[in-house]
């Protein structure tokens, strides 16, 4: 799914008006009785309804609402318009007039912080005050209304985006004068917002509701950014033949572990067997032999001249695909055996953990990457990388310049893992869920996308499946076990069910 910014989806909008066409009301009108939709199968009819309005589109969302519920037998809705404003929106105004001649929802209006309702925590506030073309933080009286709403400890509704919050970034915004919602009811899209874990206070669960938007401006505009999902991956999926053997699928080296790390090596090289790979060889320093011989009898072994730590690149010809990083460690040897992997490797490669964390004391080793490598950091990792960030928003920008500088595919790892290309795309993943926030899930990933490499995906289609089918598996993984139950080894158990999933959709 493509991602657009608010200018963006205003764009959209307009471009729907004229070509469906359609008159903005009825397009307002559309907007509401989705909502509406959404809101009775979740709240009965005896839910008590405080719905919040300002002057703008947003708030005629929210008189339509209203509007819709009473009409739908919801007899306990009071209405509140925020006057700031000597006039209200075209559209806004209508659905006002056509409220008050329903007359059965009681108008309130709020000129001052005295006119601020009592509001039980039982009560479901409706929030429509603003909507995604706030420019600047909210103040005055907008701003006070905001923290009464967030101060009853009650469930809230945003329509279309949480009231004060601003569609991208919001680095400079005033996070007391934010919305604190329980829902968001996204139009369409997601904005881009939603991805970034500051936002997620005010988001809460956010839902996209469809009201039709014109197909030919979404295929037309241009954007950067898209939402993973499973249709996209189902493109790149390749079917097994009747004849194939192990060196169809290439033969996968993984350079992991050291003394103490070694389960890091483990976790990732059955990942990657699990994903598909034809072989797998683990290099390994020579004290885990007997680990992973035991561990993971399917893996090949090439045993490092150092007990404790990867210190000499073996042989790489015989590989279709190389990942380094799960538990290396960061000795002296690690970074002379890293450098001259480097330099000889010919081919993208998935680079990890500890061989990022050397990489980012050691930052010449960024020009020695191959082109379209595949870099799988996490926040902290990427920050070492690429210098601190004050926002999501701002480390989406240092990620996407990251990618591009160097021509790297970079994958920060966190709900939502946003996956960078080198032509200035960025993927947010669907998948995934807080019971992967343990040790050991990232290996898990660096074998995934290893494997897939190793049986011939393309750098970007390696990086995307991986991340999606990791999120996926470890989704499978918490619907069985629970998030505070999940380990890393339960995401490997479940990647065969995570293509089987996607396989069985294809065929619906």
């Amino acid at each position: 799914m493509k991602l657009f910014t608010t200018s963006q989806i205003r764009e959209i909008d307009e471009y729907t008006i004229k070509h469906e066409p359609v008159a903005s009301i009825d397009l307002m009108e559309r907007a509401a009785t989705v909502c509406v939709s959404w809101l009775s199968e979740k709240f009965d009819s005896n839910t008590q309804l405080f719905i919040f309005a300002g002057p703008g589109n947003n708030g005629g969302d929210g008189w339509a609402i209203a509007r819709l519920l009473a009409g739908k037998g919801y007899l306990h809705i009071r209405f509140f318009l925020l006057n700031i404003s000597s006039s209200l929106s075209h559209d806004a105004a209508i659905n006002r007039e056509r409220l008050i001649q329903q007359n059965i929802v009681q108008i309130g209006l709020i000129n001052s912080p005295d006119d601020f309702p009592v509001i039980n925590e039982e009560a479901v506030v409706i929030d429509a005050l603003f909507g995604s073309g706030l420019s600047r933080p909210l103040a005055g009286i907008a701003a006070a209304l905001v923290k009464h709403i967030n101060k009853a400890h009650c469930q809230v509704i945003s329509v279309d985006i949480p009231s004060g919050l601003m569609g991208e970034d919001n680095t400079e915004n005033d996070h007391d004068t934010i919305i604190r919602a329980d829902h968001t009811l996204s139009f369409q899209f997601p904005k881009i917002a939603f991805f970034f874990a500051e936002n997620e206070n005010y988001t809460g669960r956010w839902h996209i509701l469809d009201i039709g938007l014109h197909n030919e401006a979404i295929e037309n505009i241009k954007t950067p950014y898209f939402y993973l999902e499973e249709k996209d991956i189902r493109n790149f999926i390749r079917p097994r033949k009747k004849f194939s053997h192990k060196g169809t699928f290439g033969h996968a080296l993984l350079i992991a572990g050291s003394y103490g790390m070694m389960g890091a090596a483990v976790l990732a090289a059955k990942a990657c067997l699990r994903t598909g790979a034809g072989l797998v060889s683990a290099h390994i320093p020579a004290r885990g032999y007997e680990i992973i011989q035991t561990s993971i009898p399917e893996a090949i072994v090439s045993i490092d001249p150092s007990e404790i730590c990867f210190s000499q690149v073996p042989d790489l010809i015989p590989y279709n695909a190389i990942g380094i990083g799960p538990g290396i460690g960061t000795h002296s040897p690690t970074l002379k055996a890293l450098k001259e992997l480097l330099t000889s490797c010919t081919r993208p490669a998935v680079i990890d953990a500890d061989a990022l964390n050397l990489i980012s004391v050691n930052k010449d080793l960024i020009k020695l990457i191959p082109k379209n490598s595949i870099l799988t950091p996490h926040p902290k990792e990427f920050e070492r990388l690429a210098g601190k960030s004050i926002s999501g928003y701002d480390r989406l920008k240092k990620q996407t310049e990251f990618s591009e500088k160097h021509q790297l595919i970079v994958v920060v790892k966190g709900a939502h893992t946003t996956i960078s290309l080198p032509d200035g795309r960025c993927y947010f993943n669907s998948t995934g869920n807080p019971g992967m926030a343990t040790g050991g899930s990232g290996d898990v990933l660096t074998g995934i996308i290893t494997s897939l490499l190793a049986q011939g995906y393309a750098p970007t289609e390696a990086a995307m499946a991986g991340v999606f089918l990791h999120g996926l598996a470890g989704d499978i993984a918490a619907f069985k076990y629970g998030h505070e139950a999940l380990i890393a080894s339960d995401i490997i158990a479940c990647i065969g069910e995570a293509f089987q999933q996607i396989k069985k959709n294809d065929e619906l």
